[in-house]
């Protein structure tokens, strides 16, 4: 497990600014935290540095990509052995439709978050990527109706 890094009051609230608008520039977030431009500079170089900011990322909406229907499929692997997770993974992990991958304990080994176009591409996916696969022992598949993003990841009692 990773060390936790030392966070002051001032790293607190420029991770609170930038994770709200990662475009925001160092001039501004410098204004509403209330330090130098130089000085916000210097501290989100040493986050980054420190690993506690690991990039930036731009967010799609997928429907407007033509994958309008998301999903959640778990995913039980049998037998679990490292031999076949990593293939498994590498192979899910390039899937166009996969956006993310969890591995997890309890009675699934894996849930995949996936956007296709539609139900029969959805079962297209289910059937030719996933239950094909002679590891998949069992796949179970929920829609996703609405998603919201909570707010911004801080260490506890911040």
């Amino acid at each position: 497990m990773a060390e936790s890094v030392e966070l002051d009051p001032v790293d607190l609230h420029i991770l609170r600014v930038l994770q709200n608008d990662a475009r925001t520039t160092y001039r501004e977030v410098a204004a509403e935290v209330g330090v130098a431009p130089s000085t916000c500079l210097d501290r989100v170089a040493r986050l980054r540095r420190a690993g506690v900011i690991l990039g930036h990322q731009l967010r799609l909406d997928p429907a407007k990509l033509g994958r309008g229907l998301e999903a959640l499929l778990s995913v039980q692997v049998r037998p679990h052995r490292r031999e076949l997770i990593g293939p498994f993974v590498d192979r899910i992990r390039a899937l166009p439709e996969s956006r993310a991958l969890f591995h997890l304990t309890g009675p699934d080994d894996y849930l995949v978050h996936v956007a296709v176009a539609d139900t029969a591409d959805l079962q297209r996916l289910v059937l030719d990527e996933f239950t094909s696969r002679p590891e998949v022992a069992r796949v179970e598949t929920r829609l996703i109706f609405q998603q919201w993003d909570c707010g911004p990841l801080l260490p506890p009692g911040s």
